[in-house]
């Protein structure tokens, strides 16, 4: 009877096999984790019976932690080949892990879990796998380990080879400590916070934007140049504005021309093989040249919009005068020394103290992508010094303009002439283009300010723990937003100098304006100053313009009683 009953089980785990097998197809691996692991097919079930990869997705996120920990460089692998396995349609089965690769990881990982608590899971027990790789059993056995266990050597030792000092950052794999700075850096092609979809489409996003900013400001730079307008501090200060941002634009195109290598890596003194993400400007000379281009003009125009806020408000308060040309030179000296100045003290600090560093998404040398108090000392404290001065001067400003009667021209000038342009209209023009310029460069204080506070929450190591992984990652779109809001403000520098000569040239193409009519008033009761207004116009009566030039209203005079005057019969009447 029992051997019956065997045999019973026997022909059914063989149809079930055999049922499962013909069930199976091979389909395109849709969990992100374990997208290009160096198969792109897998079939379900998986060696855990699971029969949908969504919830083989669900169950690898419980192992997130782990991976992160960087407690054996095969345990990614590892994972994905028993939840996603390999499929062909040449093998029957799926191709899951070899013993030998899940015993290597058991000897790494289970010592990590053990000290938080954590059993080994059933589903992952190294003797459901085969012992090796053959024609009856196919199985992955790995690449190997590239260091020894964890607890065969001491810290120490571990420390030098570069990755036990970085086992607090997330993804310890992709980090080597420098021994030169004493920090971890990042391998060049390690996709750590950023995968490579999101690094291409921010590099066509810059490169787009950084053009058109490149374009615009340059040409109106050059015809601010070439025509020879002075204008007021206010305007001359703006024109400096654009050539800073067309600087600042060209280290975006030195970035987008050179490539990420070349611009955002540099090699390590130690393997001159491997490449590392920039940490040391001076070690690449193309990352040194676009950190000056960026930082020292980008801090320069909003020194210098300062100056365009600080000269409009004095225009407000004080119209300028005859005889202050002196006062006002000693004053644009010293502006210029404080615009160019205080923008390559900071760059010159930044050089002595070797704080250039590429970010990971676009490979762009600058300061503080790597160091959160470089970010604070100088990035985020110059430009909320600059923007606060400017909103100050803003403030003041608006405040006196709505203070300020404004004038009413005489009744003779409406009548005999056109109506002329309001003497304050550039100046409020200008106003407004400070304010509106004061809007983008907030967004961008904003950026860096959520990059210092969320930075270390994004890069920290998270604690092993069963439950999903719950790591913050930084958003995409913020820094799009950033490259956006840096370039545009080129872009609109461009525009406010462009536009008075754009109407110029649309009056010269379109031929002169016929001159607007001066409305005469109205009444019930003619008066001197009505007749006055038609014989002056013209166009108004085109009859008889002397008649009505020289016409006087008659005056009223008093009712006199008629004389009665007697004649005699020889007088004549007349």
């Amino acid at each position: 009877m029992k051997c019956f009953v065997a045999l019973f089980i026997t022909v059914t785990l063989a149809f079930e096999i055999t049922a499962e097998a013909s069930v199976r197809t091979c389909e395109p691996i849709k969990v992100a984790m374990c997208k290009n692991i160096g198969y792109n097919q897998t079939g379900m079930p998986n060696l855990a019976r699971h029969s949908l990869q969504a919830d083989a997705d669900v169950t690898l996120q419980t192992f997130s932690p782990l991976v992160q920990y960087g407690c054996s460089s095969q345990l990614h692998l590892f994972l994905c080949s028993v939840y996603v396995p390999m499929c062909t349609d040449k093998v029957a089965l799926p191709i899951g892990p070899c013993r030998g690769l899940c015993e290597s990881v058991y000897g790494r990982c289970y010592p990590v879990l053990r000290g938080f608590g954590f059993p080994w899971p059933a589903e992952l027990d190294c003797s459901l796998f085969p012992a090796e790789n053959n024609h009856e059993h196919m199985c992955m056995e790995g690449p190997g380990e590239r260091a020894p266990p964890l607890g065969t050597i001491p810290l120490d030792a571990t420390n030098t080879i570069g990755r036990g000092a970085c086992r607090r950052l997330i993804k310890p794999n992709s980090w080597i400590r420098v021994r030169a700075s004493g920090r971890c850096a990042q391998f060049c092609d390690a996709e750590v916070l950023w995968e490579s979809g999101e690094r291409r489409a921010a590099e066509v996003w810059l490169a787009t934007w950084a053009a058109l900013s490149f374009a615009c400001t340059l040409a109106a730079v050059a015809a601010q140049l070439a025509c020879g307008d002075r204008g007021g501090a206010g305007e001359r200060a703006l024109v400096l504005v654009a050539l800073c941002r067309c600087a600042a634009a060209a280290g975006w195109g030195v970035r987008a021309a050179a490539g990420r290598t070349a611009a955002g890596c540099a090699k390590d003194s130690t393997s001159p093989t491997r490449m590392l993400l920039a940490h040391d400007g001076l070690a690449n000379p193309n990352c040194a040249v676009v950190f000056l281009l960026l930082y020292y003009f980008g801090l320069a125009a909003s020194v210098w919009w300062v100056v365009v806020t600080g000269a409009w408000r004095a225009s407000v308060l004080r119209p300028p005068s005859s005889n202050g040309g002196v006062r006002n030179d000693q004053h644009s000296s010293l502006l210029q020394l404080a615009a160019w100045g205080v923008p390559a003290a900071l760059a010159a600090a930044v050089l002595v103290t070797r704080d250039v560093d590429a970010d990971e998404l676009t490979g762009t040398c600058f300061v503080g992508n790597q160091s959160s108090k470089s970010l604070l000392a100088l990035v985020i404290v110059p430009e909320a010094i600059c923007l606060l001065l400017g909103s100050v001067f803003l403030a003041s400003g608006l405040r006196a303009v709505h203070r300020k009667p404004m004038p009413l021209p005489a009744p003779a000038t409406l009548l005999n002439s056109a109506p002329p342009a309001h003497p304050d209209q550039s100046l409020l023009r200008l106003g407004a283009f400070a304010a509106l310029y004061a809007v983008p460069s907030a967004c961008i204080l904003a950026t860096w300010i959520y990059e210092y506070i969320l930075r270390e929450d994004w890069l920290a190591a998270p604690v092993p723990s069963t439950e999903p992984s719950t790591q913050p990652r930084p958003a995409f779109w913020v820094f799009l937003f950033r490259i956006f809001a840096s370039q545009i403000l080129g872009v609109m520098v461009a525009v406010w100098l462009a536009t008075p000569r754009l109407k110029a040239l649309w009056r010269r193409i379109s031929g002169p304006r016929k001159p607007a009519l001066a409305k005469c008033p109205s009444g019930p009761t003619p008066t001197p100053l009505t007749l006055h207004c038609y014989a002056s116009h013209p166009h108004t009566l085109t009859r008889h313009p002397q008649k009505y030039a020289t016409y006087r209203p008659p005056q009223q005079q008093s009712y006199r009683k008629p004389r009665h005057y007697h004649y005699s019969a020889g007088e004549t009447i007349l």
